[in-house]
């Protein structure tokens, strides 16, 4: 996977911002229905961009984060994966007050403030430790809170799977991101972009035998790969899943019944 930050004006940001808040505040904030299945009418479209994807993986993205995660010590691997992280958590802030979220939006907040300052610019996370942790937020989730649709399913080329509402979400996130606002922020911005890029390589080498599983070793790579986007996404929002389901990118580590 391979971040894209398009180039994009400045002026006219602060209109579009006022258009959108306009438009949380006319909105209903209902939630939709859970959607049931797979919506994916251009399946025959997705499965041939699916292809390239793995080409590409297999070609290009795995040798290249293979290397990155021998040559670099895990350490500086953890700096830079929290670097981006925070220069992320503006947007994660604005996110939340879309959301009318604003108990997310001071805890995000706090997280930066000390993260960027006591964790020297982000590169360390003394924030966790006082019990600041992030609250994710995303543009997606913005309009599923607003009641938008999820739409249909879509593989994006070297981004990956999606859907209608997540690639809106993601485009908006980008125009609107807090640090594109301020002219002094593009260093920042730039920075976010590439460690963005790096975190992305340190998941692939982290996840490898999980990942090389489903794209390399199911019979059906596509279908497996869609069924854990959705499910994944539509838990992270709430909408719950298929209790059945056994997500492989999942840390059982992660379940306070393993601490």
């Amino acid at each position: 996977m391979v971040l894209l930050t398009p180039r994009h004006a400045r002026n006219g940001q602060s209109g579009r911002a006022a258009a959108l808040f306009a438009l949380v505040l006319l909105s209903a904030c209902a939630r939709p229905d859970a959607p049931a299945g797979i919506n994916d009418p251009d399946e025959a479209r997705n499965r041939i961009i699916h292809e390239d994807n793995v080409t590409l993986d297999r070609a290009v993205i795995r040798p290249v984060a293979n290397a990155y995660g021998t040559v670099v010590p895990g350490p500086v691997r953890t700096g830079i994966d929290n670097f981006a992280s925070n220069l992320g958590l503006p947007s994660a802030i604005l996110n939340s007050l879309l959301q009318f979220r604003p108990g997310d939006a001071v805890k995000n907040t706090g997280r930066f403030v000390v993260n960027s300052t006591v964790g020297i610019g982000g590169l360390f996370d003394p924030a966790s430790a006082m019990g600041l942790t992030e609250a994710e937020a995303d543009f997606g989730e913005t309009l599923y809170v607003w009641g938008v649709p999820e739409g249909e399913y879509v593989e994006h080329p070297v981004l990956g799977p999606s859907t209608t509402r997540d690639s809106v979400g993601g485009l908006v996130d980008m125009v609107l991101d807090p640090l594109g606002f301020v002219n002094a922020a593009s260093v920042a911005r730039n920075a976010k972009a590439s460690a963005g890029v790096i975190k992305v390589l340190n998941f692939r080498y982290e996840s490898e035998g999980l990942i090389d599983s489903v794209l390399y070793d199911s019979a059906d790579s596509y279908a497996q790969s869609r069924q854990i986007y959705l499910d994944n996404r539509r838990f992270e929002l709430g909408q719950g899943r298929d209790p059945t389901y056994f997500d492989p990118y999942e840390d059982p580590y992660d379940d306070p019944a393993f601490e």
